[in-house]
């Protein structure tokens, strides 16, 4: 006898083709009914036999499309009868409701769609906006939810009668496939020399792209409207190109990514392992960081100067692959702005702030929606490890170890900033939005806020933060909640608490954040330090030995004022001074009046706060080395290091605990007057930055041993951004695991900032008693 069910399907459903996958699957058990999208989630309601509504339940889940991910399927009986508009299965029109709400990632176009776009006989050939329900823009197009056209930025696209049959049925893969277009309906791309800006588009179609393709063959710089937001491109086998790009953008020295056509394109430049080889071709294409082969068309001096490391990352959209494919050349693809501006999706902004970059503008008329910068990833300790969540991931929701009771904004930190919305035991990490330090990168962060918050339901009762008081997201808590509102997180206990949470720990583990600076609930600065924490709270138990920044942020900027403060300040802690023989030998390469300057300064304690950071210390042992006297992006010195170190197996240099105040003191003294006398005996900088590292991770091995023998606790969670360096990460994890510890990193948020705002989500869900 025929019975009747109402199922409820959440999880990453919409913009992933699972209701063309239902209409199939339940046509195939012999099911009559519906499917809508309702909201966030899935609505279906089927009638049949009992074992036939089984079976639809248990392969909703078993086998539902590639990108979507089911996270529950509620069963039911049905409020009424059901009624179909058809004699078998049909889609419903959406409706929208309350509840949880997930925004499908954008997808990298693919193989089906890839095939049509190079055969010359598909009505599709070199159309640069194919698409299916398999591939093609979500997030990015998403006005509203439920996701269905009218809600996208593709609403003014009225679909031909081709693309209407297919989109109406339910055997072709572009059935319900939201953003599908062809060169009649859809989208166009438009050429603008910068010229003749601001005057029509001078070429449209695929002599757009031909005229686009021309000034990058012929060592220009041209502006691309991608899909999260426009991108400056080059050709990155010239020099010449992109010593001009990093000048325009003022970017002399961070690193470029590198697009390459595939994956045996990648080969070609870099060493690639397995983790690696997976995160490349996945659907998510992230940028993957990996090492550089050396003597290849990629020159490392202009591309990725101070580092082995290079990023490369495969075409995602239409238009890249038919870029690579006709250039036949790996290309510099990065962000459509200038050094540390939000990067630019509006077409009149991008022509104001790209013209005195780019030669011209390779652009489209469907709009951008939401800004989201490309992914990168870099494998550590063997592991995925997200360096910046944005384009492919985001905004993917994650779970939280404990139930908030009630809705909650965290707005993260300063550097590398995103921010959290979260409800119950979801929490929906925004793109990354950039350094949280200008008018125009805080008002990116209000806009995206606004946007994400309408779209995911989630409309915040309450407010987690950052305790540093000159941080713009911990002002902007305080002006927009009052004091019984705010939820104030110490930093490094949300950097360990993202890193606990994504790995659902909820018991008392060793906490070992190293990063750049912090705010500590003491009111100084933190960055190297050891805790007994859990997610509501943390005790601190040791630390590394402080030192002054001469200048403040001027000692971010230049490592060598970093090393001087070291030198001429390092907390005193019992051992031998570092002897003036030595710091003379460092000394004696700078200009005599930055060395009295920074010494008096220091000796006064005038603008010269303290800090016990791993970070700084890295800086400092970088210039020590003449690796690196100054920065002009924040990790540069530290990244040149471990690229100095290489893989060198080298043994440790000396290194002191000592008891302070209560806590385990880790005292660098000892360890940079080795660094000085090996320098100074004519010690390969390679070795000595080799032995540093290796000493790094004895220090951090004793100081864990030394937190568990009181406590008993045998987990270690490690974060903060010093874990981006791989040297490190790999060889740390990997003595912890040889003397009995569980080692967990980051791996779905990052490990530097761009994981603070998650990590202040879950502290706060520990701390609300919502179960």
């Amino acid at each position: 006898m025929p019975v009747a069910r109402r199922l409820e399907v959440h999880g990453s459903v919409q913009g992933v083709g699972f209701r063309p996958f239902v209409v199939r699957l339940a046509t195939a058990l012999g099911l009559t009914g519906w499917v809508q999208n309702a909201g966030g989630h899935v609505v279906i309601e089927a009638a049949g036999t009992a074992e036939a509504l089984t079976a639809l339940a248990r392969r909703l889940a078993a086998e539902a499309p590639p990108q979507a991910v089911v996270s529950s399927v509620r069963v039911s009986k049905p409020d009424q009868t059901i009624t179909s508009e058809t004699d078998g299965f049909a889609v419903r029109d959406s409706v929208a409701q309350v509840g949880h709400r997930e925004v499908p990632p954008d997808l990298a176009t693919c193989d089906d769609c890839l095939h049509e776009l190079f055969d010359p006989t598909d009505r599709r050939y070199r159309y640069p906006f194919v698409n299916c329900t398999n591939c093609g823009p979500r997030a990015t197009v998403i006005a509203e939810l439920p996701y269905d056209r009218c809600r996208t930025t593709m609403a003014p696209f009225e679909l031909c009668a081709d693309c209407s049959r297919e989109y109406a049925d339910p055997r072709d893969r572009r059935f319900h496939a939201e953003p599908v277009a062809c060169p009649s309906c859809g989208p166009q791309l438009a050429w603008l020399p910068t010229a003749s800006l601001p005057t029509e588009p001078a070429e449209s179609g695929e002599a757009a792209l031909r005229s686009a393709e021309a000034v990058i063959a012929g060592g220009g710089i041209v502006a691309v409207k991608g899909l999260g937001g426009y991108q400056l491109v080059c050709d990155a086998t010239s020099p010449s190109a992109v010593l001009r790009l990093r000048k325009l953008k003022h970017r002399p020295t961070k690193p470029f990514a590198v697009m390459v056509r595939d994956a045996a394109a990648a080969h070609g430049l870099a060493w690639i392992s397995p983790p690696e080889q997976r995160q490349l071709t996945s659907v998510a294409r992230p940028i993957v960081l990996v090492p550089a082969r050396t003597q290849t068309a990629v020159s490392a001096r202009s591309v990725h100067p101070g580092t082995d490391q290079v990023g490369l990352f495969l075409p995602y959209t239409p238009l890249h692959h038919l870029l690579l494919h006709d250039l036949h050349r790996p290309l510099v693809v990065t962000s459509g702005n200038r050094s540390d501006e939000p990067i630019a999706i509006d077409d009149h902004d991008a022509s104001v702030r790209l013209a005195d970059i780019a030669d011209g503008f390779l652009t489209h008329n469907r709009r951008i929606r939401a800004r989201y910068d490309d992914s990168v990833v870099r494998v550590l300790a063997g592991r995925p490890a997200a360096v910046r969540r944005a384009r492919g991931f985001a905004p993917g929701m994650l779970a939280l170890p404990h139930r908030l009771a009630m809705p909650l904004l965290s707005v993260g930190a300063q550097l590398k900033h995103n921010f959290t919305l979260a409800d119950a035991d979801r929490a929906v990490v925004s793109p990354h939005i950039g350094d949280l330090s200008d008018n125009d990168t805080f008002t990116a962060f209000e806009q995206t806020l606004a946007h994400l918050s309408r779209l995911v339901d989630i409309s915040p009762d309450a407010v987690a933060h950052d305790l540093h008081p000159g941080y713009l997201s911990t002002q902007y808590a305080q002006r927009h909640w009052q004091a019984d509102k705010r939820v104030p997180v110490q930093h490094h206990h949300a950097h360990l608490a993202s890193c606990a949470a994504e790995h659902g720990l909820t018991e008392p583990f060793i906490g070992v954040a190293y990063d750049g600076l912090g705010w500590g609930d003491d009111g100084t600065l933190w960055g190297g330090e050891l805790m007994i924490a859990d997610l509501v709270g943390y005790r601190r138990v040791g630390r590394f030995g402080t030192a002054p920044l001469p200048g403040g942020e001027a000692a971010i900027r230049r490592p060598a004022r970093m090393a001087l403060g070291y030198l001429f300040g390092t907390e005193p802690l019992g051992g031998s001074p570092i002897e003036p023989g030595l710091i003379r030998y460092f000394t004696d390469r700078l200009p005599d009046r930055e060395v009295q300057a920074v010494r008096r300064i220091v000796q006064r304690g005038v603008n010269s706060p303290r800090a016990s950071s791993a970070g700084r210390l890295f800086d400092a042992v970088s210039s020590l080395l003449g690796v690196r006297d100054d920065a002009s992006f924040e990790g540069e010195a530290a990244i040149a290091l471990e690229a100095t170190a290489g893989s060198a197996s080298v043994g440790e240099l000396p290194w002191r605990l000592t008891r302070a105040e209560g806590l385990w003191v880790y005292d660098p003294a000892p360890t940079l007057a080795a660094i000085l006398t090996g320098a100074a005996s004519g010690e390969p900088a390679s070795d000595l930055a080799a032995a540093f590292h290796t000493t790094m991770v004895a220090v951090t091995v004793a100081m864990c041993l030394e937190a568990a023998q009181p406590s008993g606790v045998k987990t270690v969670c490690l974060s903060g951004g010093v874990f981006q360096n791989q040297l490190l990460t790999g060889a740390l994890a990997g003595a912890l695991r040889d003397e009995g510890f569980f080692v967990y990193l980051n791996q779905q948020v990052p490990t530097n900032d761009g994981g603070i705002s998650y990590g202040q989500a879950a502290v706060a869900a520990a701390r609300s008693g919502g179960g």
